[in-house]
């Protein structure tokens, strides 16, 4: 089986990432990878680079983005406590289009602190998107680490993505409530 990264942040999330596009993809065709994701927070900035890099190193790029996922796109007063991370993949031309409409809401809309969306946003333009859990900052890892209605929240994204959502797990050993989320 054929790894593939598909939460990956380059430069372009400031604060985040420190990977340059290029040795984003140098890597991964060093690595033998077949194809790799940028998920960049909020942003595209490096989409079109990416892409470009990527088709010359003869590996698929897929377009992403960490989007972060708000209760309401536009209410001004919240905290990060009312804020989730949540990747979404393009999976064909339509997704790239609504991953592109919904990063361009965000920032012209939804900007408070970080470009936001909400559930409504993306039950409008999720069409053509994967999505993935995401970090232990996603609305399921939380919900895991405070007991929550685990059930009710995984529901949600599945009638929503269907066969397109699948679950995040990340190995960070030295971050303890990685472990339980992992389970």
């Amino acid at each position: 089986m054929k790894f593939v990264h598909l939460h990956v942040h380059s430069h372009y999330s400031l604060l985040d990432g420190l990977a340059k596009i290029g040795e984003l993809v140098d890597k991964a065709k060093n690595d033998g990878m077949q194809a790799i994701a940028l998920t960049d927070h909020g942003v595209m900035y490096g989409a079109v680079e990416f892409y470009q890099k990527c088709k010359k190193a003869g590996i698929k790029a897929i377009i992403g983005c960490e989007m972060y996922l708000a209760k309401d796109h536009l209410r001004k007063e919240m905290t990060d406590n009312e804020r989730f991370h949540v990747i979404l993949l393009a999976k064909n031309e339509d997704g790239y289009k609504n991953l592109i409409k919904l990063t361009t809401i965000a920032h012209l809309e939804g900007f408070y602190y970080k470009p936001r969306i909400d559930w409504p946003l993306l039950e409008k333009y999720h069409d053509g998107l994967v999505c993935l859990s995401a970090c232990l900052q996603g609305e399921i890892s939380r919900a895991i680490l405070r007991k929550g209605n685990v059930p009710a929240i995984l529901e949600k994204y599945k009638n929503l993505f269907g066969e397109d959502f699948y679950l995040e797990v990340q190995y960070n050993p030295n971050i303890p409530e990685q472990q339980p989320v992992n389970e």
